[in-house]
């Protein structure tokens, strides 16, 4: 339950931050209009991303799965580690720029970017969350990893919550610098 709760607390958190800079950016430039189309991106990756650990279940050779599964998740979290002590100080502005460029558009067109861009940001996280669970999920009951899962979506939720009311008073490149210190710590 723990380890469930760890991975989908820290993807969660990932992910709501990038649709808060994503919807803040748009209130901030005054394209509301646009603010459906990270929401849909959004569930639409959910889907996606639960389409997709449903499929590394169903992997066969489950031992063999078990050890692939393990040492990507290791990589990638040591590769997370690395790239957001890196662009943690400008991921907003990255983040930002790249909605700047689908935004611009026509109507329509900058819909359909901004619903993409969110699908390929929120998907990599749902991505790695199926592939991180699906690591844990041939050691233990599946009981505890929904209740891990969904304690640590609830509580990023939470959190996700109170960064979209208190969150313009921090730091975000200090705050990216710690996260990727606990990760390497503790994970």
């Amino acid at each position: 339950m723990l380890e469930t709760f760890v991975i989908t607390l820290r993807e969660g958190l990932e992910a709501f931050l990038i649709v808060a800079i994503s919807l803040s950016y748009l209130r901030k430039t005054g394209r509301h209009a646009l603010a459906g189309a990270v929401r849909w991106g959004a569930g639409f990756s959910i889907l996606v991303s639960i389409g997709a650990g449903y499929g590394l279940q169903q992997a066969a050779n489950q031992p063999l799965w078990e050890g692939v599964f393990a040492v990507t998740a290791a990589v990638m979290v040591g590769t997370l580690t690395v790239h957001m002590w890196r662009t943690g100080r400008h991921l907003k502005t990255d983040i930002e720029s790249d909605l700047k460029a689908s935004a611009i558009k026509p109507a329509s067109a900058a819909w359909a970017g901004v619903f993409f861009f969110t699908v390929f940001m929120i998907t990599r996280e749902g991505m790695e969350t199926a592939l991180l669970i699906n690591s844990v999920m041939f050691q233990k009951n599946w009981i505890n990893i929904v209740t891990g899962a969904f304690s640590g979506l609830l509580l990023a939720a939470g959190i996700a919550w109170l960064w979209a009311r208190h969150g313009h008073r921090i730091n975000l490149g200090r705050f990216f610098q710690v996260t990727a210190v606990f990760l390497f710590v503790f994970l």
